[in-house]
């Protein structure tokens, strides 16, 4: 899917740096255009110089940040939204725009949704947004920021692939000291999701995975995840059918980027690896086990040429609106915003009432 990447905040451009790296040091060709937005200009400093930078708000914060405050982050996106605009090039090329956020901080979680609303009013493709999470341990503000962005930019997004940071971290390790760490662990997932269905010169696929499997995935419900996970491929491809299915579990039920994402409206399924190595059989298997698994009769499957000695296999899924993970974390977003709680609706229900009434939108 050939795209372009919006960072905003100091999360966001961080974060399409990242992607912006595995696609180049892989030679997808999948990000076409990369841009980071802020309102503070010590964060745009530290980019490296493939991203393409833009400071906004410079009338009211004069480039030192919004401090957390995402209401005034909106504001400044919403005043600048002309010089924004102007400022990122949408070529006939590209499939689709992701606007990518930390959801917790200031520019990033006030910002991304204004932004989003303003591409789909000018542009006729796809407008995704990324969005990361705070973690567990992170402050009521960055709780209650991220519970107000995630339902406004759901709502003006076509769809929202979420990130949570908590799904990296390793134990013992604080967030702080894992930012890199986990940009590339993300990075690694949301590139090969993006690559897929691009030529890279490892092989042609037999079952192809192009953007459209990637937007009709996605347009299945506002919210969505991606899991994965590898292993070292035998030669023969006969010899990987259980590795193929192995690693699909894997992928799922410990390895997506919201914890406990096992519930979906629809999903896509890609292997990647040598085609020589890529079992038909698995893939197939693979595909059968995440509809059982998930629920959903709208499965994709295909696979995905790369010169590797290991195969990897990817999973898109679109609808998590009904996660626990989800559901405790908009809890603990009504919590901190000082509203009185309603009992929380059943696993039925959840998915209609995801985006709690009581926390207000931006």
């Amino acid at each position: 899917m050939k795209s372009a990447l919006i960072g905003v905040g100091q999360a966001g451009g961080k974060l399409v740096s990242a992607l912006h790296a595995f696609d180049a040091a892989e030679s997808h060709g999948a990000v076409r255009r990369a841009y980071a937005v802020n309102t503070a200009t010590a964060d745009l400093q530290s980019l490296p110089s493939g991203i393409e930078t833009l400071l906004v708000g410079q009338s009211r914060v004069s480039g030192h940040g919004v401090g957390g405050d995402n209401e005034l982050g909106a504001q400044v996106m919403r005043e600048d939204a002309t010089e924004v605009l102007d400022a990122v090039t949408i070529t006939s090329e590209i499939d689709a725009i992701f606007v990518v956020a930390g959801l917790g901080g200031g520019t990033g979680s006030g910002g991304a949704p204004v932004l989003a609303q303003e591409l789909k009013r000018v542009y006729d493709r796809p407008v995704y947004g990324i969005g990361v999470l705070p973690g567990r341990d992170e402050g009521a503000m960055y709780q209650v920021n991220a519970g107000r962005s995630l339902k406004t930019l759901a709502r003006e997004a076509d769809s929202v692939v979420l990130v949570d940071n908590d799904a990296f971290r390793q134990a013992g390790e604080s967030l702080g000291g894992g930012f890199d760490r986990i940009n590339e662990a993300i990075a690694t997932r949301l590139g090969l999701l993006l690559a897929a269905g691009e030529t890279t010169g490892d092989g042609v696929a037999e079952s192809v995975v192009d953007s459209s499997e990637l937007i009709n995935t996605l347009r299945n419900g506002q919210l969505a995840a991606v899991g994965y996970a590898d292993a070292v491929a035998a030669p023969d491809a006969e010899e990987n059918v259980n590795v193929v299915t192995s690693i699909t579990r894997r992928a799922v039920l410990t390895g997506t980027s919201v914890p406990d994402a096992e519930t979906a409206d629809a999903a896509l399924v890609v292997v990647a690896g040598r085609p020589a190595a890529i079992p038909r059989k698995g893939v197939e298997r693979a595909r059968r086990w995440v509809e059982d698994e998930t629920g959903s009769m709208q499965v994709r499957g295909g696979d995905f040429p790369l010169a590797s000695d290991s195969l990897a296999s990817l999973v898109l899924l679109s609808g998590v609106e009904r996660t626990e993970r989800l559901r405790a974390f908009f809890e603990r977003a009504r919590e901190a915003q000082a509203e009185p709680a309603d009992p929380v609706g059943t696993a039925d229900d959840a998915a209609a009432g995801w985006a709690v009434d009581e926390l207000d939108d931006l």
